[in-house]
């Protein structure tokens, strides 16, 4: 419905060591809390004595997991689940994680967060070998390296140690072997997870929200190159990979991604978008009546402008949280009117005052424009936007849904330019330096190289978002015409 930038995925893993826990709806529960991740599709894999069992399917974590549904996965010792949006792989049941793999020593079944930038290689390689794809998403290739290397390694935790060697880019993993609950960084760290503890049982979470849910104390970040493995005998970790580069964390989870109850990295996601607020206030200053922020996630940046300007803070939007994921707009005049259905102007709020609107990124420029007119229209003398981050400049490989620079408002107009587009009075972006300062209590280093172009890792030799799709479409092409 709007042109926004979604993130591929979420996680979440448990292991119960007391035997009483309902696995199956903590991990129900947890994607729930999760949502906001990934709304295509979703899934849950749990462990019963040995055995994985295992659903998942297009739909929204209400839509997919009826009461019946969950009844049938049954009780086990462990679970883990997935969310997810697609960055690359398209939009079909076949890609909906965890991928469960049965191979000649046992069964594994994975979850994965982030894009790899080797994926394209890798799978040529796996082809060229005999191996048989059955999806088109990144994780399918990890799952078979993984699997190759299992079957000359002692353990599933040394398998992915050794697999860690081969994979590049970003992914946070969690893994279920019959006995074992692992999770996995890369040594960068691109993407969230944390471990949690909830009595006797052990949880990995890409955000900590899901643990606050579940009743579950937060225990640490499973570190940049770590693989913590949690077993019979509790949790241990492998730190072969740790501290080989310097870490990654992607900036724009605090931006727009994480949950504003999240503490990611040791930083509050919301005080990190109220400072983003607070530094706009000080970079584009300007005269106004109230600062209002569109929901959800420049809310809290228009609080944190509020107070450092002392301008006042109001409610500028209510946003109709009954919209589903598959509203469909078949006409021209619907897909016009699609931000009215989404959103409605407080034109108490805004009426004959100078509005300072802040949001959390500009991509194409199609729904600020459209947000700026119903501001207009509710009769806002003035609208100033501020957005929380910087400019969207170049592509995204570590599992950001930005893949062509071509498509950016910012990379193909100025400031200035883009004020008359969206019909704005004046427009500000956070500067780089001061969005890697958003995290304050977090000792991790950034990747901002989405607004900066400083890639920590190589970007890849395949760089468009459905690689592998168009791959098949050119041999589905190629034996046409033979």
């Amino acid at each position: 419905m709007f042109d926004q930038i979604h993130e591929e995925c979420g996680l979440f893993g448990i292991y119960d060591g007391s035997g009483e826990q309902d696995v199956a709806l903590d991990t129900y529960l947890a994607l729930y809390a999760l949502q906001h991740r990934g709304q295509e599709s979703c899934g849950i894999a749990v462990c019963d004595d040995g055995v994985i069992g295992y659903h998942k399917d297009l739909g929204l974590v209400s839509e997919v997991f009826t009461k019946d549904v969950l009844a049938n996965l049954g009780q086990g010792q462990m679970a883990m689940g997935h969310v997810r949006y697609a960055t690359t792989g398209t939009r079909s049941r076949a890609n909906a994680q965890p991928l469960v793999i049965n191979h000649i020593k046992g069964t594994m079944s994975v979850a994965h967060n982030g894009n790899l930038t080797n994926a394209a290689e890798l799978r040529e390689k796996l082809e060229l070998t005999g191996c048989i794809f059955h999806t088109t998403s990144d994780t399918e290739v990890i799952a078979h390296v993984i699997t190759r290397e299992r079957v000359e390694s002692p353990s599933i935790e040394v398998a992915l140690e050794r697999a860690m060697d081969k994979l590049a880019g970003a992914y946070s993993l969690v893994i279920m072997s019959p006995q074992k609950l692992i999770a996995a960084r890369d040594p960068n760290g691109f993407r969230p997870l944390c471990m949690g503890k909830l009595g006797e049982s052990w949880l990995f979470s890409s955000e900590t929200c899901a643990l606050d849910t579940l009743g579950a104390s937060f225990v640490r970040e499973v570190e940049p190159g770590e693989i913590v493995v949690v077993d019979q005998n509790g949790p241990r970790s492998i730190r072969t990979h740790c501290g080989k580069t310097p870490s990654s964390f992607c900036v724009f989870e605090f931006i727009y991604f994480a949950r504003p109850d999240s503490v990611v990295e040791g930083s509050s996601v919301h005080s990190a978008r109220q400072r983003a607020g607070a530094f706009l206030a000080l970079e584009h200053p300007v005269q106004a009546d109230v600062v209002i922020g569109v929901p959800d996630s420049g809310l809290d940046a228009a609080l944190g402008y509020a107070r450092q300007s002392g301008i006042p803070y109001g409610v500028g939007f209510i946003k109709n949280r009954y919209i589903g994921r598959t509203f469909i707009q078949s006409t021209q005049k619907q897909r016009e009117s699609s931000v009215h259905i989404k959103l409605n102007a407080v034109s108490e709020t805004v009426r004959g005052k100078r509005v300072i609107m802040i949001d959390d990124s500009i991509v194409r420029g199609t729904t600020s424009a459209r947000i700026v007119r119903l501001l207009r229209e509710a009769g806002a003398t003035e609208v100033h936007m501020r957005v929380s981050a910087p400019p969207f400049l170049y592509p995204c490989y570590f599992g950001t849904d930005i893949d062509d620079k071509n498509s950016l408002i910012a990379n193909n107009h100025t400031v200035e330019e883009i004020e008359k587009i969206i019909g704005v009075d004046s427009l500000g972006y956070l500067s780089v330096e001061n969005v890697r300062k958003l995290a304050a209590d977090s000792k991790c280093g950034f990747c901002a190289a989405c607004f900066d172009g400083q890639y920590p890792v190589a970007p890849p030799k395949v760089c468009k978002k459905n690689k592998f799709e168009q791959k098949l479409q050119r041999k589905g092409t190629e034996k046409d015409g033979q």
